[in-house]
């Protein structure tokens, strides 16, 4: 989904939405996506965000590709924890799944993470059933040889709000979550499977993150929305 260049959340709205959202308790935010790199600026939004009093974890979400060019800069700019997404080491695989990406510019990106001094990367490889899968089992002998750690996670249907726990980390158990996400033009989601949101511009920051606690169901049902929901995620 395309989206007019005002109505994408300043990097000024961002950081005041997020320190409302310390003041709250939240102390972990990852930027994701979509994918971050591409927002003009991204290295001084990681800079404002990784001085705001109170947040303890700061972290991204990336596809890898642009990485190469990025990473020394964001890990100066205070980002210390950078998921990146990796679903196969073959070539023509990984361009059919991610729709024409290119293998070695990611594996660029991830030795340049490395090397910039981002000690906190970790991969993740969307399976169809479980981790026994080829390509599941060649990145995870890739994130074994450099130490790395990777999660497997299930490939989620949006529409019909099917999803599953995340092997090798957290996600999945609806009884114990406690993430809000936040879409690139202000949309506060209680859950990235349920289409209920509240906008900061309609009902501002701190009336926006009430009314997301506030209203966060017992589980997700479905999603027509989240395939497009990015921006902060507190």
């Amino acid at each position: 989904m395309m989206f007019r260049r005002g109505a994408l959340l300043s990097f000024k709205e961002i950081v005041a939405l997020t320190r409302q959202a310390v003041r709250f308790g939240i102390d972990k935010v990852c930027l994701t996506g979509g994918e971050p790199l591409v927002r003009w600026g991204i290295v001084r939004l990681a800079a404002m965000l990784s001085e705001i009093p109170g947040l303890r974890d700061f972290s991204m979400t990336s596809n890898g590709i642009l990485l190469a060019g990025f990473a020394r800069d964001l890990h100066r700019a205070g980002l210390r924890r950078l998921n990146i997404s990796l679903d196969s080491l073959d070539p023509k695989r990984f361009r059919d799944l991610s729709g024409g990406g290119e293998i070695r510019k990611v594996l660029a990106g991830i030795d340049a993470a490395v090397a910039a001094g981002l000690e906190n990367i970790r991969l993740d490889c969307a399976v169809e059933f479980s981790p026994d899968e080829t390509d599941a089992r060649q990145v995870a002998g890739f994130g074994r040889e450099r130490g790395i750690e990777v999660r497997f996670i299930r490939r989620m249907d949006l529409r019909q709000g099917r999803f599953w726990p995340v092997y090798g980390g957290d996600g999945g158990h609806c009884h114990r979550c406690d993430h809000l996400r936040v879409s690139c033009d202000g949309r506060v989601f209680p859950c990235l499977f349920d289409d209920q949101s509240f906008s900061i511009r309609r009902y501002g920051i701190d009336g926006a993150l009430r009314l997301a606690v506030g209203h966060k169901p017992a589980t997700g049902l479905r999603s027509d929305v989240a395939r497009y929901a990015s921006g902060a995620n507190p």
